[in-house]
């Protein structure tokens, strides 16, 4: 049976985004190849990620759209530009920094779960604080995974779990150490329709109630009808903004970005 998503005791917090952003980009560029085989992914992208909200990322296969999370993230580097978690210019780290921060400011969703497969569940959700050495804040803790719903799934391992177990595991593990932003690359790409809406409305939940912040990549419409915000790229540059978007809006977007 399907875990039911609850909000018991879950506490209040404002739904209206604060005025700094938690992320964002500034003339990003990201140049694969050289000479003719140069491909210009990101063609200077200048963008925000408001705190407490739930934006996507949308735009035709070869947009720029994962080069953009990626290297707002700090999972890839800049040809030039810069971008920021909070008023931390990523750009100016070196590798151990940026780890760092990655490590204690970012929580990430792949489309392909990333679970280690001989932990369990709680162990799973646990281990980037393990891997840090911080004990986890206990109230949190019980509050991500009560609202996740796997309470009676805690000691299964991945592979004793269906998909969208594994990504509501997935999902927790990203907001159990209290990011101050989450990545999500195609969370719901492996999961069937049922099992993706239940993620999209967890991920939804999370910043309506928990006041988290993602900033998800898909190329679903349905998918992006669940943030607050759709932004769009084509061949590597902005291609306009839709706010409370609805799936139908969302695909006649597309469809005009695509002509």
């Amino acid at each position: 049976m399907t875990a039911t998503i609850t909000t018991t005791s879950i506490p209040a917090a404002p739904l209206r985004p604060s005025a700094v952003p938690a992320a964002g980009a500034v003339e990003a560029v990201k140049v694969y190849g050289k000479g003719d085989a140069a491909v210009r992914a990101l063609d200077g992208v200048t963008v925000s990620f408001a705190a407490g909200t739930f934006t996507a990322i949308m735009g035709p296969s070869g947009s720029g759209k994962s080069t953009l999370l990626h290297a707002v993230a700090g999972l890839d580097s800049l040809t030039s530009g810069r971008v920021f978690i909070g008023a931390t210019d990523l750009t100016r780290l070196n590798d151990k920094a940026l780890t760092k921060l990655r490590r204690d400011h970012v929580g990430f969703v792949f489309q392909s779960f990333n679970l280690v497969p001989t932990l369990s569940a709680i162990e799973n959700i646990k281990l980037p604080m393990t891997l840090a050495g911080r004990k986890p804040d206990k109230q949190w803790l019980r509050l991500v995974i009560d609202t996740v719903g796997l309470q009676d799934r805690l000691r299964h391992r991945p592979s004793e779990l269906s998909g969208g177990q594994q990504q509501r595991v997935a999902v927790a593990r990203a907001l159990a150490s209290r990011p101050a932003i989450i990545f999500a690359d195609e969370p719901t790409g492996n999961l069937d329709s049922r099992s993706g809406a239940e993620i999209l409305s967890f991920m939804r939940l999370a910043v309506r109630e928990l006041g988290q912040t993602i900033v998800m990549v898909t190329h679903d419409p349905n998918a992006a009808s669940y943030a607050d915000r759709v932004v769009f790229l084509a061949d590597g540059r902005l291609a306009g903004e839709v706010l409370d978007p609805t799936a139908d809006g969302v695909l006649d977007r597309i469809k005009k970005i695509g002509r």
